[in-house]
């Protein structure tokens, strides 16, 4: 595991990280609910990890949370916004200035605003 010195993690308590996973300089990791990173995740500069919102629809906007889970070999690329309770399934690729705003399949390729899968990734851990 490698966190980088300018990484902000709101709650240190709520994030499992597994090996060889790395997390870049200038990422947000805002984990009001406990954010799980996989074995070889990596998250590149800038992404904002959210696991917690409010509910505009009631009176005082109570706070809303919700777990995140990253599965193996994922990699989040650069400025990747990702919203309260989503799964990126393993060996997803979130591609630059993404907001995943829903579970993404293991082994894709997505990209977008909200992302959407885009093609298969075709390499696997040996």
């Amino acid at each position: 595991m490698h966190v980088y010195p300018k990484v902000k993690i709101w709650a240190p308590w709520n994030l499992a990280i597994d090996d060889e996973s790395g997390v870049a300089n200038g990422v947000t990791i805002y984990n009001q609910d406990l954010v799980t990173l996989g074995k070889r995740v990596v998250i590149s500069q800038g992404a904002y990890i959210c696991s917690g919102s409010h509910d505009y629809e009631k009176t005082g906007m109570p706070l809303i949370t919700r777990p995140i889970v990253l599965g193996d070999y994922c990699w989040i690329t650069t400025e990747v916004f990702i919203h309260p309770g989503v799964t990126v399934g393993d060996g997803c690729v979130v591609g630059a200035r993404s907001v995943v705003t829903r579970d993404l399949p293991a082994w894709k390729v997505a990209a977008g605003s909200p992302s959407r899968v885009l093609k298969d990734r075709n390499w696997r851990p040996e």
